[in-house]
């Protein structure tokens, strides 16, 4: 029992640390837990909406935590909040039926560009521009958009929404707040549709080691998301969606395999 306990444990160990350092990332910069684990999980193979229903479903439950953690640090904005949900909310729903119907990777190497773009101009802003904070005003599109590529793509909804905001000159402290805690009901919403459309044989046993990980990461996640200086905390969201928006950029083109 207790070797076949380790063996367990050591085959999803590996996915523990991916959600656990994911989340980190994710919890303190509002991007990257669906990004990453995606991209892991298509290298090992699995299919495209297998692997988005897999994300999603653990997702559903880091997201709980770090919505809630970010409520206790008063890191949410909830006019931001309730601009945001309902469109998030049907972006995703469309998305996930999409995808569970076609495939809709043909305009991901599109929004990949776009994104990079955008992190190269936030970094630069992040060093040369002191954040001039609004509110913003094209918000329940963004939603919208967000939450269709977040569930076609496995991830999206960070980036492109916390992101854009940014770019509106939104708080970084309250957007990341704000875009985490819309996430949860986003991520519940786009596991339902899978469930329905796909069943359950379309989450894989890896989500239980993203599930772990991310849970554990994501009240740290929002702690720091509350005492990074707003500069830095520019600057940090514009180097990882250059990042991981480039490496997905390559991948599709075949420079990586």
């Amino acid at each position: 029992m207790i070797d076949a306990f380790t063996a367990n444990f050591g085959e999803i160990l590996p996915f523990i640390l991916v959600g656990f350092g994911a989340q980190m990332v994710d919890g303190a910069l509002g991007m990257a837990y669906g990004v990453i684990s995606s991209t892991l999980l298509l290298t090992l193979g699995v299919p495209p909406s297998r692997a988005s229903a897999s994300v999603h479903v653990a997702e559903t439950f880091t997201t709980a935590v770090s919505a809630i953690s970010h409520i206790l640090h008063k890191n949410v904005d909830w006019k931001l909040f309730s601009k945001l949900i309902i469109p998030g909310v049907i972006g995703g729903v469309t998305g996930a039926y999409v995808l569970s119907n076609i495939d809709g990777a043909v305009i991901k190497p599109y929004i990949q560009t776009y994104l990079a773009g955008i992190g190269l101009y936030l970094v630069w802003r992040g060093f040369h521009l002191p954040p001039k904070q609004k509110d913003p005003n094209w918000v329940a599109p963004l939603g919208l958009v967000g939450g269709f590529m977040d569930a076609t793509g496995g991830g999206g909804w960070g980036p492109i929404v916390t992101s854009n905001l940014l770019l509106q000159g939104s708080s970084p402290r309250h957007t990341i707040g704000t875009v985490n805690t819309v996430e949860f009901f986003l991520t519940l919403s786009i596991s339902i549709t899978f469930l329905i459309h796909l069943g359950w044989q379309a989450f894989t046993t890896y989500t239980l080691g993203l599930l772990i990980g991310g849970v554990a990461a994501a009240p740290i996640g929002a702690m720091l998301a509350r005492h990074i200086p707003p500069r830095l905390l520019f600057t940090a969201v514009g180097i990882i969606l250059t990042i991981t928006s480039m490496f997905g950029l390559a991948k599709f083109l075949g420079y990586i395999g």
